[in-house]
């Protein structure tokens, strides 16, 4: 076993078990980290939701099953569940990470989709595009930003990773 993670024997009702014991200062991953991420987004009405995704961001479900559809875009997956609550709309649930954002935007607004604008502290659109210092190390220096809402009310964005200037 690898350091900090133990095995534990015991028995149950006279029945040997085994237990896998990890320790929290551990350096293993755990499972989740071994383990692809996919958005799942409520919607009230899936059907709806359906048009909009393939109407307006052009989407088309891969699979679909009683109460869901699955979505999969630049290699992830992501779904839509049928649900009766509702999304909060205040932070973004679901991004897409693109080359250009200038022609993403334009695609997007030529489909019908609307953009949000900001003006506020620390965040201010332009033309539906906000400049956003900072970023992970690995993305560059900053990115350039825009969201909107779904037909369900799910705060959807994109983003487009601004590199560091060539020396």
């Amino acid at each position: 076993m690898s350091s900090g993670v133990s095995r534990r024997l015991h028995f149950v009702d006279d029945v040997e078990q085994e237990d896998i014991v990890v320790s929290s200062s551990s350096p293993v991953p755990g499972v989740l980290a071994r383990s692809p991420v996919a958005t799942r987004l409520p919607a009230q009405d899936l059907a709806r939701a359906r048009r909009f995704y393939a109407d307006k961001l052009g989407l088309e479900p891969v699979e679909q099953r009683e109460g869901g559809l699955r979505y999969e875009c630049g290699g992830v997956a992501f779904a839509l569940f049928e649900s009766s609550g509702k999304p909060s709309g205040a932070h973004t649930q679901m991004g897409w990470e693109v080359d250009d954002i200038d022609t993403a935007v334009e695609e997007l607004r030529a489909r019908g989709v609307v953009l949000e604008e900001y003006d506020m502290p620390g965040l201010r659109t332009v033309n539906g595009i906000a400049e956003i210092e900072g970023n992970y190390p690995s993305k560059g220096v900053g990115e350039r930003g825009a969201w909107f809402y779904d037909s369900e009310g799910n705060l959807l964005g994109l983003g487009q990773p601004v590199a560091a200037p060539s020396p």
